[in-house]
């Protein structure tokens, strides 16, 4: 039996990952989180574009499969995720071709880390898994409501049945302050360089039709 998990070690915001688990351009990356609980979450695959001083970029493309516990779909517009070296949060970055109004949409996480499986994928490409801890807050900037701060009281909710030590809680949130103000003032990777690797996906996946 698993220990409860305010009673585990506590674990690192982002782990230090090996040079062999990390993406490597075209490598299928297959994003998997899960809750604090370890209940399975959101399943989405994307394509590794590559790297720069804020961290990794994913493509992920229109129509994929993408699912949770609940809840299946096919994605609707192109985006581009974003882990970054260091902080507890995953980006998801959107243009004006999104049918949504989400132009950048921010799940604070814990636990980031990254595992290479071994052998290829189907179509000879290598594969990487992207695991994280979600914890319920998002960090979003609308093209209709600004920027603000989404699922607080999911963040209450699961604090008290999954038992969030009070750490957790109190760096969370502390990261979710540092977010808000770098998404309002544009630090960092969310300074608009998103976009250009955005663009980026976009050639690849045309390319690889072709």
């Amino acid at each position: 039996m698993s220990q409860p998990a305010s009673a585990r070690p506590v674990p690192s915001r982002t782990a230090v990952p090996t040079e062999a688990d990390l993406p490597r351009v075209g490598d299928l990356v297959v994003a998997r989180n899960r809750k604090w609980n370890g209940a399975a979450h959101w399943v989405v695959p994307g394509v590794a574009l590559g790297e720069d001083e804020h961290g990794w970029w994913i493509y992920q493309g229109s129509g994929e499969f993408i699912s949770r516990p609940g809840m299946a779909l096919h994605t609707r517009t192109d985006a581009v995720l974003f882990v970054p070296r260091e902080g507890a949060y995953a980006a998801t970055f959107y243009d004006d071709a999104n049918p949504g109004e989400f132009r950048v949409y921010v799940d604070l996480a814990w636990d980031l880390e990254w595992h290479r499986i071994r052998g290829s994928a189907s179509d000879g490409r290598g594969a990487v898994e992207f695991h994280m801890v979600d914890m319920d807050l998002d960090v979003i900037r609308s093209a209709v409501n600004g920027v603000f701060v989404d699922d607080e009281d999911e963040f209450e909710e699961h604090g008290a049945s999954m038992d969030y030590p009070e750490w957790l809680v109190a760096a969370v949130r502390d990261e979710c302050g540092r977010l808000v103000a770098a998404v309002t003032e544009g630090y960092g990777p969310f300074g608009g360089v998103a976009e250009e690797w955005l663009a980026r996906g976009r050639e690849a996946a045309r390319e690889d039709h072709e």
